[in-house]
């Protein structure tokens, strides 16, 4: 189709759209959907697409004129669950009046950090303080309520929506704050009912867990919180391995997960019903890979998001439940065939329909012969309002017909319901499952989204998995024992799609574990199912690349050097990442079987000189706190004075810091440092959580290698008012004219590669790879420090002090 025919045919929709009242219609936000245009539970997921909503009411609007509102009823619904009874006795209104307000926006502190309570004063001492008696558009703002049922008022929930946290100007502080937090990591903007499940896991730092269907990455990123919640262990023994089908949304979860710059976290593509079986090595052997938890929250019809995905209310019908059901047991099935004994999985949708939740668990519970057992979580989470679950129900197709037995079911409908979609009927074995112990959380009790949760122990090995086909090591070759070949075709259908021609290795893939390769390199790039990722390469335990690099930082004897890693095979390493010993194993024994998408964090960039300083790479802010306690040399203990000067100035000279700082740094050799702030306990209005900052010190300088959303964050926990800085920056910079902005530009050509690729991210967006395209600037610290030389004197000066001169307002 040529120029002029695409013009005619936009011009053509244009006219059409405004005859309809719906010019402007584009924009609609598609959430990720399963069959039938159902979406996935949790946060942000659901039925249908999303349009831009015009009030809390559900109004749409478009660039003029606008979309009708759309009628929140379904009678086909409400004579669903009437029928099912899962709303207790008067209380049928409440819960339809619930589900047709907009849902009240939740968020998260990260919990696993140690300034998390520095970033709760914050919120609570000076963001929440000045939204009391405010108003906007002549309502009260309702103040923001803790989680009643949340560790440690980490969680809070607010009626304000985003149409009104960005348009209105009283709330750009506050708006401004949650932005840059989340970007950081700090918080995360996320749905009340989600947070419960890795809750209910009860999680230890030593504890595997896989995330079965893991994106975007809310859940994934409380897992990971979890594992850390011992800070001064920056390698604990536990992992979080993160799954997803859509080959798209792994980048997503990337993303989220990165935030939190942990080694122990491993993003993985596969279809979660057949996610295989993985092996790793002890003490010689090869094993099975069981996990002590497993986070199950699968695809469902998601009528439990009506408040945000308000286009449920029209496309809501029964059929997207029955299609839904075998995916969803199937995934769970094998989520419980690989739990370890004794271990806990959490199975959960945003869907209040048995169909998708109690007739999946009992189910998995009848053909489980007493390998699991529901557990009672009733006195887990007080505070949190729950049903119980229900142990009789029906199924209806989307015409209205129900059926009460399978057998009532004719020939014709079988293909759309199933015997597993019904009830037991034997009271004894339906009283032993315990069904009432799941939990079904509905809108109107605290004013959530509708959830469903079921807690399972695994107490023996799953019927067909009585004897798992065992691996033994002869002679470096992997081969299977002959008492267990047949057991391989008794298990579900992944495992069966192994033979044992594939179980066996060949020289070439022994030579690559030999040389720390996991996964070919990439010469080709594209697959049927996305892409394929650059190779994991674990630097050999003699790479002359390291020497260097553990001389120049002093590093411990303890560090696990064989844990470091690159993302190319050949050429010059440009970055090297770092993940957990275990991971590491569970890398070099399942490169062939598995699609990593990503792993590892990254702890040191080379620059693009800097073998005239004594190493070649620099640290990077990302990976400092886990390199830290290994770190023995270049470290510089500062006062909270010099912080400040080192996040508000982009290349201050050593005058301008405490004496202290300078008599440290006087008989240092030039290159990559570490900035440490310890608080002063006898000084409780400073900051009271130490700081680690990546830095460079240059001849005349010293500055922090750190990302801008970073520097803000630990400049609001200083008490400096970054807001008002940003407003002064801009006017400062509006004054000074094109020769300031020319040298600020100068300055900031030797930016950290962090910082550029931070403006560049999207949310679809992550750091996959140690592609060029990443890497767009890469200059040393001492090339932007002898720029700045050849500025004269009064140019230096103008140009240190914009920043300063704009943030010195302290609250």
């Amino acid at each position: 189709m040529g120029r002029r025919a695409r013009d005619r045919r936009r011009q053509q929709q244009q006219q059409q759209r405004q005859e309809r009242g719906e010019d402007g219609g584009g924009g609609d936000q598609a959430v990720r959907a399963g069959p039938g245009g159902t979406g996935r539970g949790g946060e942000g997921r659901g039925g249908g697409r999303r349009r831009r909503r015009a009030d809390g009411a559900g109004m749409f609007q478009g660039w003029a004129g606008g979309y009708p509102e759309i009628v929140k009823e379904n009678e086909l619904f409400e004579r669903y669950y009437r029928e099912l009874g899962i709303v207790p006795d008067g209380e049928w209104g409440d819960f339809m009046a619930a589900l047709r307000e907009p849902l009240p926006a939740t968020l998260r502190i990260t919990g696993y950090r140690s300034h998390a309570r520095e970033i709760l004063h914050c919120l609570k001492e000076k963001y929440f303080r000045e939204l009391q008696h405010l108003e906007v558009d002549g309502q009260k703002i309702e103040m923001p309520q803790s989680l009643s049922w949340y560790p440690e008022e980490l969680a809070w929930h607010t009626n304000l929506s985003r149409k009104i946290l960005r348009k209105s100007p009283q709330l750009e502080k506050f708006h401004q704050f949650l932005v840059s937090e989340t970007e950081c990591g700090n918080i995360s903007r996320q749905e009340a009912v989600s947070m419960i499940p890795p809750l209910l896991l009860n999680v230890n730092p030593h504890h595997k867990i896989l995330d079965m269907c893991a994106a975007p990455g809310s859940k994934t990123a409380q897992l990971i919180e979890m594992l850390h919640a011992d800070m001064n262990d920056p390698f604990p023994k536990g992992f979080v391995i993160a799954n997803d089908v859509d080959n798209k949304r792994c980048y997503l979860l990337v993303h989220q997960a990165k935030r939190l710059n942990s080694p122990c976290i491993m993003v993985v593509n596969h279809d979660a019903s057949s996610i295989p079986n993985l092996q790793i090595d002890v003490d010689g052997r090869k094993e099975v890979l069981f996990y002590d938890r497993i986070l199950c929250d699968v695809p469902c019809s998601g009528d439990g998001t009506m408040r945000k995905n308000i286009d449920v209310w029209k496309k809501w019908t029964t059929q997207n439940s029955l299609q839904l059901h075998g995916l969803q047991l199937r995934i769970a099935t094998r989520g419980v065939e690989q739990l370890a004994e004794g271990g806990r999985m959490v199975y959960s949708t945003c869907s209040l329909n048995p169909i998708e939740n109690e007739a999946v668990i009992a189910s998995l519970l009848e053909k489980s012969q007493g390998a699991l057992e529901l557990a009672d979580v009733s006195s887990e989470l007080p505070g949190l309002k729950r049903m119980p679950g229900i142990t009789k129900w029906k199924v209806m197709l989307k015409d209205g017909q129900w059926f009460e037995e399978w057998k009532d079911v004719p020939s014709n409908r079988q293909t759309q319901i199933r015997p597993t979609m019904f009830p037991v009927k034997d009271e004894e074995k339906l009283k032993a499952m315990n069904l009432e112990r799941c939990l079904r959380i509905l809108p109107h009790h605290q004013n959530t989204g509708g959830f469903f949760v079921a807690v399972l122990i695994k107490k023996s090995p799953m019927p067909w998995n009585k004897s798992q086909p065992k691996v033994t090591s002869f002679k470096g070759a992997k081969m299977l024992s002959f008492n267990n070949v047949s057991q391989l075709f008794l298990e579900s259908l992944h495992d069966r799609k192994h033979t044992i021609i594939q179980e066996l290795q060949n020289s070439d893939t022994e030579q690559s574990k030999k040389e720390g390769v996991c996964g070919p390199p990439p010469s080709k790039k594209m697959k049927l199912f996305g892409f394929k990722e650059d190779p994991f390469v674990f630097l050999p335990e003699d790479d002359p690349l390291f020497l260097p690099i553990q001389k120049f930082y002093a590093l411990d004897p303890s560090f696990p050097k064989m844990n470091l890693l690159t993302r190319t095979q050949e050429g010059k390493k440009r970055q090297l990442y770092m993940v957990s010993k275990e991971l590491r194993n569970v890398l070099l024994n399942n490169s062939e079987k598995m699609k990593v998408i990503n792993t590892g964090i990254k702890v040191w960039s080379r620059n693009s000189d800097g073998e005239q300083f004594g190493c070649a790479f620099r640290l990077a802010q990302e990976g400092i706190y886990t390199l830290y306690p290994f770190i023995h040399a270049r470290i510089i203990n500062v006062c909270i004075e010099d912080v400040k000067i080192l996040l508000t100035q982009e290349n201050p000279f050593l005058s301008k810091f405490s004496s202290e700082t300078q008599k440290k740094v006087k008989d240092m050799a030039t290159g990559s440092i570490v900035l440490k702030y310890d608080p002063d306990p006898a000084k409780p209005d400073d900051l009271q959580c130490p700081i680690v900052l990546c830095g460079w010190q240059g001849k005349t300088s010293l500055r922090a290698f750190v990302p801008k959303n970073e520097r803000l964050h630990y400049l609001r926990m200083m008490g400096v008012e970054v807001f008002k800085a940003k407003r002064k920056e801009e006017e400062s910079q509006n004054k000074t004219g094109e020769e300031v902005q020319h040298r600020l530009a100068q300055t900031e050509e030797g930016m950290d590669v962090e910082d550029k690729e931070h403006d560049l991210v999207t949310k679809m967006e992550a750091e996959i790879g140690e592609k060029s395209s990443h890497s767009p600037v890469e200059n040393s610290a001492m090339e932007v420090e002898n720029k700045i030389e050849d500025l004269d004197q009064s140019g230096r000066n103008a140009n240190s002090h914009v920043i300063q001169e704009s943030i010195n307002t302290v609250v």
